[in-house]
């Protein structure tokens, strides 16, 4: 008898290991296959527009950058922006992290490498401190970036997925 109810607990956990495992490979890959969903999509158009109108009001910058996602970034890159040879600037967001923390993205990595891309509008494109200089950080202050360092500091991703007030 017990060993029957064990047989049948192994086969039950077996069953239910593989379920969640079918379900979860299915979702990685209806992640990858689709753009994000239409609130994300219209979170990110906001937050554009609103960064594009602080750099009018603020620097009196007219430019309006493109933000684009991707999926075609490196997975240890949250954002980036770029400066073509033609003089066209881009930033870029990681479609990979969105599945991180989707308020990350938006409040935090999009301030952050719009204001690489208006340093790129000013004609600096100085490396200094791996282009986070003083000139960026106030830029990103400027843009209510909420935490303009260098570097993500993973704590606040993994808080910004748990914090739940």
């Amino acid at each position: 008898m017990f060993l029957q109810r064990l047989k049948l607990f192994f086969i039950t956990v077996t069953v239910l290991g593989t379920i969640f495992l079918i379900y979860s490979i299915y979702n990685t890959y209806k992640f990858k296959t689709s753009d994000l969903n239409e609130k994300t999509q219209n979170r990110i158009i906001q937050k554009t527009q609103y960064l594009q109108k602080l750099a009018y009001q603020k620097f009196g910058v007219k430019r309006k950058i493109p933000v684009r996602v991707s999926n075609k970034m490196p997975s240890n890159l949250f954002g980036a922006a770029t400066l073509s040879q033609a003089g066209e600037i881009v930033v870029f967001l990681n479609k990979k992290r969105f599945k991180e923390s989707v308020d990350y993205m938006i409040d935090d990595v999009l301030p952050h490498e719009y204001a690489h891309a208006l340093m790129f509008v000013f004609g600096d494109l100085s490396k200094e401190n791996g282009g986070h200089s003083l000139k960026w950080q106030n830029i990103c202050k400027a843009l209510e970036g909420k935490r303009c360092n260098r570097f993500v500091n993973h704590n606040d991703v993994i808080f910004g997925k748990t914090n739940i007030f």
